[in-house]
């Protein structure tokens, strides 16, 4: 059974007070927070552990790598990978797309190439490929976002054609709550010759995924979002693939031979693995991964929709309150906006009760511009927010809405 007051005794900050108020935490979407098991990995691993992993032979370099190589086993058996042999650590998503526009795209994109992306795309999903087209001559390409925001999947077969390359898509927006069906994207990519990468910042931390079933070549999500440490992350691969690709860093680890002008190679993953690694963050990583094994996927998803729609719902009871996204089959995010309260005055306000949301343009400026505002306020749920904080939060932005309508 998923009991969400036993979950929340497991998150030490979620009992601490903001503003003389209970903290209510609905920044998810930015960073989630850690339960006391990868609190614990952490500290176990420097005082037990710690060493450099891979190059030494005393006991505490083994241990160390063999726990740094059991976090990469469960992370890829998390992601439905058939082994580890794809699964490189990052530092997150951001780096991890960085790694295949650098890698693969220098090596592959030619002039009058396509790159497919959508209108809703983090900036970690478009600017690497601004930087990788304007080096190669390639071009990009978008698809549209229709009003209730899901994807034109029309236009998407239109634009996916013999000149892409890649389609590139975030699973789950951090802005809209969209899932994006970028299974099909995947289908549209291949039947033209085209890799397909999804961006699972958003869904890897709340919704079951498998990329075998998604089929794509390239997953890439952070660890500080689902519970994990920050500063560390993954990419996943074809193994295949990433064979052909060229190394993004060089250094120690990623080589096999070096000589004073050649060096040569290690195995995937190793060869994107230069230099000391975030060691300490991997295995947390990999505890928290245990972590929402032992909750079920499934369950966190149901949860966290029950939870969001609950929130949609009462939200909507705002007066003149604006929600952006699909009404069905949302992640927990709401982003929205109140006439005449600037999103900044809104989160500062509700901080002074204690409730933390987040407000700006969600490093999706692209898509706030098609959405016709300056910014929106976002809160979004997790696995550990409760309906008594869903009703905390919409009281409190009531309260702000008649406070700023009363200068209107």
């Amino acid at each position: 059974m998923y009991d969400v007051a036993e979950i929340r005794r497991e998150f030490p900050i979620l009992g601490r007070e903001v503003n003389g108020k209970p903290l209510v935490y609905l920044d998810n979407a930015a960073t989630s927070q850690k339960p006391r098991r990868v609190i614990d990995a952490l500290t176990e691993h420097y005082e037990q552990h710690n060493a450099n992993i891979k190059r030494g032979v005393h006991r505490l370099a083994e241990e160390s790598t063999a726990a740094y190589e059991e976090a990469r086993e469960k992370v890829a058996r998390f992601i439905g990978a058939a082994d580890a042999t794809g699964l490189v650590f990052t530092r997150g998503t951001t780096e991890s797309i960085n790694l295949v526009a650098y890698a693969w795209g220098r090596k592959n994109l030619r002039e009058g190439d396509e790159i497919v992306l959508t209108e809703s795309e983090h900036h970690s999903n478009l600017v690497p490929w601004q930087i990788a087209t304007q080096a190669t001559g390639a071009r990009l390409r978008f698809i549209p976002v229709r009003d209730d925001g899901t994807l034109d999947l029309n236009e998407a077969e239109r634009l996916i054609g013999p000149k892409t390359k890649l389609v590139a898509c975030i699973h789950a927006s951090n802005v809209l709550a969209t899932v994006n069906t970028v299974g099909r994207l995947a289908e549209m990519a291949h039947e033209n010759g085209a890799l397909m990468l999804v961006d699972g910042a958003q869904s890897a931390p709340h919704l079951p995924v498998d990329v075998q079933e998604l089929g794509c070549d390239f997953f890439a999500a952070s660890g500080h979002k689902m519970l994990g440490p920050t500063g560390v992350g993954f990419l996943w691969g074809q193994p295949e693939i990433l064979e052909e690709m060229d190394p993004f860093l060089g250094g120690g680890e990623m080589i096999r031979e070096v000589h004073l002008y050649h060096s040569t190679w290690n195995d995937i993953p190793h060869k994107f693995e230069a230099g000391t690694m975030n060691v300490a963050q991997a295995i947390g990583l990999g505890a928290a991964v245990d972590y929402l094994e032992d909750l079920g996927m499934e369950s966190v998803r149901e949860h966290e929709q029950r939870l969001g729609e609950y929130a949609y719902r009462r939200l909507s009871e705002v007066e003149d309150v604006t929600i952006y996204g699909p009404e069905d089959g949302r992640t927990g995010i709401l982003s929205f906006n109140l006439p005449e309260v600037h999103p900044h005055d809104l989160s500062q306000l509700l901080d002074e009760e204690g409730i933390a949301i987040r407000s700006g343009h969600h490093c999706c400026q692209p898509l706030i511009r098609r959405l016709g505002v300056a910014a929106t306020s976002r809160a979004s749920f997790y696995l550990y927010n409760t309906e008594e904080e869903v009703d905390a939060f919409v009281a409190a932005v009531t309260r702000a809405r008649e406070f700023f309508g009363a200068f209107a």
